[in-house]
């Protein structure tokens, strides 16, 4: 590849702090994932090794990561965060962006580029210059996880099984809120996740109020709750486009009263009937080797269908 000299590569510094999220806010595909608040919250678990890229000293892209030892991660702490792009760029310039950056990263001493990709229902705007340049840098597709995403533009019907459950949940007078009792609701998730997978969350209750403290616009709590107790949730990180559920949970008798059916059918259709996507989430385990059938369902039948978050590594050793 021909090495453009005109962009050149700096390492994260705190004194880019405002300049980094104001070009989050503008870019083609950013996320609030990807301001400093969020991403340096768990600052003691990763190494921050996050990179900006100019040319002829204006900002043109940045990318989330974190260095393990002769690995670089983009970013390890986040479900996704590939290079964020603002409208000058381009494929030519993207090009030259991954120049630059494998260039530098040798140099440093990395081996290996670990690069999760951004998934197009977070763009604003195309921006998969960063796939082309994977490719012509033989990038090997190492993860591809399978979540369930509704699309506005194009959406399918209940089945008959989830509309019967949903008649029923709505005869047991189950209230539907937003609530900020996040302790609450992460002991369901975790009481709920140790039953069926031996698993904790990968947040902690504290965790999820200091996240929705900083983010209240974008990170939600929506639960139902029948006599005060609450039974169901659904925690929700919503950006411009997408709202994702990040945990969905319920307790044995939410269950047996359909109470997540109840908090999904007001998400869906009045909450976020607007959101051009609603993401479930993955339903995939092993590297996403592992396809969980009965979650992919369940969550399929709400009329959500595949999209793939896709993890790449990229071989530097000379």
């Amino acid at each position: 590849m021909n090495l453009d000299c005109s962009v050149r590569l700096v390492r994260y510094e705190p004194k880019y702090k405002a300049q980094w999220d104001e070009f989050v806010l503008q870019s083609k595909n950013g996320v609030f994932l990807f301001y400093r608040d969020y991403l340096e919250y768990h600052s003691d678990r990763f190494s921050d090794f996050s990179l900006l890229f100019f040319q002829e000293g204006q900002l043109v892209a940045m990318m989330p990561a974190n260095r393990d030892d002769d690995t670089a991660v983009s970013h390890g702490g986040l479900t996704f965060g590939g290079i964020i792009s603002g409208a000058q760029m381009t494929t030519t310039l993207m090009l030259s962006v991954f120049d630059v950056m494998l260039r530098e990263l040798r140099m440093q001493g990395v081996t290996k580029l670990i690069y999760k990709s951004i998934p197009h229902i977070y763009h604003a705007a195309p921006a998969e210059e960063d796939l082309y340049a994977l490719f012509l840098h033989n990038a090997r597709l190492i993860r591809r996880d399978v979540s369930s995403t509704i699309s506005r533009g194009r959406k399918f019907a209940y089945t008959e099984e989830r509309e019967a459950a949903l008649r029923q949940a709505k005869s047991h007078g189950l209230t539907v809120e937003q609530t900020s009792d996040f302790p609450q609701y992460m002991a369901i998730v975790a009481a709920g996740l140790k039953a069926r997978y031996g698993v904790l969350p990968v947040h902690t209750a504290a965790e999820m109020e200091l996240l929705a403290g900083r983010f209240p616009e974008n990170i939600k709590l929506f639960a139902a709750s029948r006599d005060g107790k609450m039974l169901s949730g659904v925690i929700v990180y919503e950006t411009a486009n997408v709202a994702h559920a990040q945990y969905i949970s319920t307790t044995p008798k939410g269950r047996a009263l359909g109470a997540l059916d109840a908090v999904m059918d007001v998400l869906l259709n009045e909450i976020y009937c607007d959101k051009p996507y609603f993401d479930f989430g993955k339903s995939t385990a092993e590297n996403g080797r592992s396809l969980n059938s009965g979650l992919i369902e369940n969550k399929e039948s709400y009329g959500a269908r595949a999209t793939v978050y896709d993890f790449y590594e990229l071989n530097l050793e000379m």
